[in-house]
């Protein structure tokens, strides 16, 4: 029996519907995502998603070679990446937080400022944001093998093809969020809105931030 069998074939329409509530649910990558693209327009939000999406794939990639599973082992590794997934939210709502604080500086000096520079930066915030994220890791372990027949006997090759679509999907939700916010962000809105906005998620960056740092691992 090959891995591709009918098992795994029936599983995909339920595993797509559940992968596209899990993605449509806010969390830091919907959050940032949005942030991101309301401040610097579409291309920062493109590569913030770009950078998320990269770092979905590298969760996955580490569950279907088993690498995540040593944070479900061990205290100590889910502690170390707790802390510092938390640590950096924090700096991010620091930064929304510094940005509301002076006002959003004009559109023109922001895209004329480095772009090659800028998209990197925007890319390694994404990356790290969701590589820091040790909820991340942990969700896609438990949640993966759920679709996997229990009667494969190598269970690799369809880890890595369900991983393949959770970023496929993943990828395809961030780039629809950053056409729809780019679009909103483009219609005139009250003075000040953009500052209390940038404010507002500097605070949930800092309620993110708390919450997984809260963050347990489920007994055995």
């Amino acid at each position: 029996m090959t891995w591709l069998d009918a098992a795994l074939l029936q599983q995909l329409p339920l595993f797509m519907a559940a992968v596209l509530v899990l993605n449509a649910t806010p969390g830091v990558d919907v959050l940032l995502t949005v942030s991101r693209t309301a401040r610097g327009g579409a291309r920062a939000g493109l590569t913030v998603a770009l950078g998320i999406t990269a770092g979905c794939a590298v969760h996955a990639l580490a569950v279907a070679f088993g690498l995540a599973a040593l944070l479900a082992w061990s205290a100590a590794a889910f502690t170390v990446l707790k802390w510092a997934g938390a640590a950096y939210l924090v700096w991010l709502g620091i930064g929304m937080l510094r940005e509301a604080w002076r006002g959003a500086a004009p559109r023109a000096a922001a895209v004329t400022a480095a772009p090659a520079v800028s998209a990197l930066a925007e890319f390694r915030r994404g990356l790290l944001s969701n590589l820091l994220n040790p909820k991340v890791a942990l969700f896609i372990l438990a949640f993966l093998p759920q679709f996997v027949p229990a009667q494969l006997g190598d269970k690799t090759p369809a880890l890595l093809l369900l991983g393949a679509l959770f970023v496929l999907q993943s990828l395809l939700f961030l780039l629809l969020l950053v056409a729809l916010t780019a679009r909103l962000a483009r219609t005139p809105a009250p003075v000040g809105l953009g500052r209390c906005m940038q404010g507002l998620g500097g605070l949930l960056f800092f309620a993110l931030a708390a919450r997984l740092a809260g963050a347990r691992l489920s007994p055995a």
